[in-house]
């Protein structure tokens, strides 16, 4: 997985997902629901903006909750 970013980014809700690798990853409403083959162990979110949920990925992995990738 990996960011994504969609150019209709006002009309969407944006999350933070983290994987079984305790990698977190910055997805859109649609992008998350087509995540099927991915366990997701802790979602946060939703948030406004791509820039947001990046900003707050940011910070789980300076708290240790995330591993950089």
């Amino acid at each position: 997985m990996s960011e994504q970013f969609n150019p209709t980014e006002n009309s969407q809700h944006w999350y933070i997902v983290k994987d079984q690798s305790g990698t977190c990853n910055v997805l859109w409403d649609d992008r998350l629901e087509t995540q099927n083959d991915v366990e997701i162990v802790a979602r946060w979110g939703p948030f406004s903006s791509s820039q947001e949920a990046i900003a707050r990925r940011i910070g789980l992995i300076r708290a240790g909750k995330c591993q950089p990738r």
